[in-house]
């Protein structure tokens, strides 16, 4: 196996010349350099990753926890902290935890172990004392979801003005009955959408009936099955606002299995703007968000931790934007 030794001997110069090379650390002249860099050609060295991360006490690879890897949605956020780690020459290991608090927090132990050299949570669903606690020891960054009054770096869209937005939509259409579709309730988003979809209605001095909201689960099934519930009642609701797309989409699925019409029978807006939403027939009336922003920016965050740099602040807002499809019509 060649030895950088064998590099520093070939181009008749110091091994330590050969590692400010390798690492381009500069203070090297060009014509040193490009003698180092032939060498390495002709010997086809291949440095051993492993000894120099054990000395700097890096691995050059950061940890991304997902809920649910099955959710469209995070795919465009992933592709935003892979974009911006490449170009930093880190490799992202990804973590699933199936929707699972205890998985969530085993993939902890992987910072503890320093496998990785910082982490990005797509979730938010442990206590907030351990979340608090490894991100006093560990470069963490929050994205998407994040903890009330938490100093740990933040970014996501402001969940309550999105879904008012949405719902003042359908009001505005002439909806009064609205159906909404809540997430899981043990997720702070998920509250959020819920508080913007109430705040919407009590604004416009409309009563919201408790069998008109339902807790899901962000998946398409629970969507289908909410809107089941909602179309047995004696007065279905004119308009449904569903917190993600997966589960407007199961909405409208049970509406047609009704032979019924999306948005001739009922209007139907949903959340996120996945790439489905777009294609789908009727094409979905969402609120987008910039998910691949969203990755980028908490990508670029997490280098500035790692390489302890000074934030000009913790906490990002983006902004999501109402895009209004084929799924809603005026109520009349």
């Amino acid at each position: 196996m060649v030895r950088i030794s064998d590099v520093a001997k070939l181009a008749n110069v110091s091994t330590a010349t050969v590692s400010r090379v390798l690492s381009n650390s500069g203070n090297v002249k060009k014509e040193t350099t490009e003698k180092v860099l032939e060498a390495i050609r002709k010997l086809n060295y291949q440095p051993n990753m492993l000894a120099r991360q054990l000395r700097k006490l890096e691995t050059k690879t950061i940890l991304v926890v997902v809920p649910d890897i099955t959710n469209t949605f995070f795919s465009k956020v992933l592709r935003g902290i892979e974009h911006v780690a490449i170009e930093n020459d880190y490799e992202v290991l990804l973590g699933d935890t199936g929707n699972n608090i205890e998985r969530e927090s085993g993939y902890l132990n992987i910072l503890r172990q320093r496998k990785a050299d910082g982490m990005i949570m797509l979730t938010a669903r442990l206590e907030a004392r351990e979340l608090e606690e490894i991100a006093s020891e560990f470069p963490v960054v929050l994205a998407c979801e994040y903890l009330e009054g938490s100093t740990i770096p933040t970014v996501s869209i402001d969940n309550i003005s999105s879904a008012r937005k949405a719902t003042e939509y359908l009001i505005h259409l002439g909806h009064r009955r609205i159906g909404f579709i809540s997430g899981p309730l043990n997720v702070i988003l998920s509250r959020d959408r819920l508080k913007g979809f109430q705040q919407a209605m009590a604004q416009h001095g409309i009563p919201i009936e408790s069998l008109l909201v339902q807790e899901g689960d962000f998946s398409f099934e629970s969507g289908y099955n909410m809107m089941m519930k909602f179309l047995a009642l004696d007065q279905p609701p004119t308009a449904v606002f569903a917190s993600n797309d997966e589960m407007a989409i199961g909405a409208i699925k049970a509406i047609k299995s009704r032979g019924l019409r999306v948005p001739d029978d009922i209007s139907v807006v949903g959340f996120d703007d996945i790439q489905f939403a777009s294609i789908y027939e009727p094409a979905l009336t969402t609120i987008s968000q910039p998910m691949f922003e969203i990755g980028k920016k908490a990508m670029e965050l997490l280098i500035k931790l790692i390489n302890k740099d000074k934030l000009e602040k913790s906490q990002y807002i983006l902004e999501d934007q109402l895009v209004i499809r084929e799924t809603c019509k005026k109520y009349i």
